[in-house]
């Protein structure tokens, strides 16, 4: 299979990441989704990373979806059996998500306008809800034993996202949060080498 990817998308580091865990093997691809390549619009109309192409043709996007595939794919490896527990896991995979989808608006309106032309309250207005998500796991930061699921990996995208454009923005005063890769690293030893670039 392969994964049409971005390196600095936060949804492509969680998808790789979860590959990697779970020893599925998949060849990783890296696109411009703003040149639109044949390979990304033929295998998803949107446009959009990440897409895993499947070796028996058609293709899985986005990345919630990506996620599940590769959990059936394992033989349900990836999001706990429990269905309590999986609730619990698919909340804060979506938790993650959603912060990213803030922090993504808030770095394509810097990128996208003139300096002139950034509207400022948008920007104000997906940072207060990074800032409720981020409150929010600091002091709910959940449990992370031997077995990884779909929502650590998710985290751990976050964070490595934060730590690439929001570096020094979103550490203070949530030392329990920041402090949880080192926690992640132990368990997911590949970590520090597939999180997003820095």
């Amino acid at each position: 299979m392969e994964l049409l990817y971005s390196p600095a998308s936060p949804y492509s580091a969680k998808v790789r990441m979860a590959a990697r865990y779970l020893d599925i093997d998949v060849t990783s691809i890296s696109v411009d989704t703003s040149a639109q390549p044949a390979t990304l619009m033929d295998n998803n109309p949107l446009g959009k990373i990440p897409v895993l192409i499947l070796d028996e043709g058609g293709s899985v996007y986005d990345s919630v979806a990506i996620m599940h595939y590769l959990d059936r794919l394992s033989g349900a490896k990836l999001y706990p059996k429990k269905g309590e527990k999986r609730t619990e896991a698919e909340v804060l995979e979506a938790l993650c998500d959603g912060i990213m989808d803030c922090l993504l608006a808030i770095v394509y309106e810097r990128r996208s306008r003139p300096e002139d032309k950034v509207h400022q309250p948008w920007i104000d207005k997906q940072w207060s809800k990074v800032v409720k998500g981020l409150d929010y796991l600091n002091a709910n930061l959940p449990k992370t034993g031997k077995k990884l699921h779909g929502g650590h990996f998710a985290l751990a995208a976050m964070i490595g996202y934060l730590d690439l454009r929001f570096a020094g923005e979103w550490a203070g005063g949530r030392k329990t949060l920041a402090d949880w890769p080192e926690t992640f690293g132990k368990r997911f030893k590949d970590y520090a080498e597939m999180k997003a670039p820095a």
